[in-house]
């Protein structure tokens, strides 16, 4: 199995580079529609617009319906729950109406759970006792299937950045950490939040974390000229091995975005 995994889009009609993002989007979407082999899966981890206004929603979901794989969602700090599930329910969000967008897909090999790590206080992750009981029963509501959870914040202590600690407290983020630790099953754990690549692990669990697709929030060190190249990761699961990721670095801009403006 293959998933192409993309974050932090941060779409938006009304800030200064609204164009460039929505522009760094709809050339990354091309760029995996273009892949050989294809991708299973995309998986988007958070912040999918900037503010979670509606119209924002609306637009990152054209930009996204134009995906020739499947496309499934986790919200991130900056989204607005009943907007995205106006834009993305059912195609790319398979949430109940109400409550947190946690749910799992079963279409694959590998089994996809979508975890909401998304407070209405603070930009950090959390992870209630009731979103803990839901966690442990999508993950048990199978028993044969590898699972890949993806989420927002990173549940581990990232080195790099302004804060090693992307949870509001120790003891949520160490509730998260339990959960998917409750099986063998959780394999590979995917994230966003931080904006730049990076990695860890939750015991033999292996966390990866994709760069911010929206080129002028990005973080880390790139040469000048990929200052406008996306750059995103391709998971791709082996049974015998587990997940191998690699980064994939979106061709230059050439200067005809019309899809992005258009849409």
């Amino acid at each position: 199995m293959i998933i192409a995994q993309i974050s932090d889009t941060h779409i938006a009609r009304t800030v200064p580079d609204a164009e460039q993002r929505a522009a760094d989007l709809a050339r990354t979407i091309a760029d995996i529609n273009a892949l050989d082999p294809a991708p299973d899966a995309i998986i988007h981890t958070g912040d999918v617009t900037h503010g979670g206004r509606r119209e924002d929603c609306e637009l990152a979901a054209a930009l996204l319906r134009q995906a020739q794989a499947p496309v499934y969602i986790a919200p991130g700090n900056r989204d607005d729950r009943d907007n995205l599930r106006r834009a993305f329910s059912p195609w790319a969000c398979r949430a109940a109406a109400t409550g947190f967008l946690t749910y799992a897909v079963d279409d694959f090999p590998v089994r996809l759970i979508a975890v909401d790590t998304v407070t209405t206080h603070s930009n950090k992750g959390d992870f209630c006792p009731e979103r803990l009981e839901r966690l442990v029963e999508l993950i048990d509501a199978e028993h044969t299937k590898p699972i890949a959870a993806f989420m927002h914040h990173p549940p581990f202590v990232v080195p790099v950045g302004p804060d090693p600690l992307n949870f509001v407290t120790p003891e949520a983020m160490a509730r998260l950490q339990r959960a998917l630790r409750h099986s063998q099953r959780v394999t590979a754990v995917f994230c966003g939040h931080v904006h730049r690549s990076t990695g860890g692990r939750i015991g033999e669990i292996s966390v990866m974390v994709t760069p911010c697709t929206a080129t002028g929030l990005r973080k880390g060190n790139y040469p000048a000229r990929m200052h406008d190249q996306p750059v995103y990761h391709l998971h791709r699961f082996d049974a015998a091995h587990g997940f191998a990721t690699e980064a994939r670095i979106v061709a230059a801009a050439t200067g005809n975005d019309d899809a992005a403006r258009g849409a």
